[in-house]
């Protein structure tokens, strides 16, 4: 019976380790797809943010 539960044990380790790395897989794909598109935010937040301090440098010097 031992060897039984010990078999069994690690069949359940085995199996949550699978759903654990599948898991793991679609989290890392999710991330990997919204990594872009916040990249592209931040991007465009400090272009937003340059051309607002251009325009304000500009104002001072008039």
């Amino acid at each position: 019976m031992a060897k039984k539960a010990k078999k069994a044990k690690a069949v359940t380790k085995a199996k949550k380790a699978k759903t654990v790395k599948k898991a793991a897989k679609k989290v890392t794909k999710k991330a990997a797809k919204k990594a872009p598109k916040k990249a592209a935010k931040k991007t465009v937040k400090k272009t937003v943010k340059k051309a607002k301090t251009a325009k304000k440098a500009k104002k001072a010097k008039k």
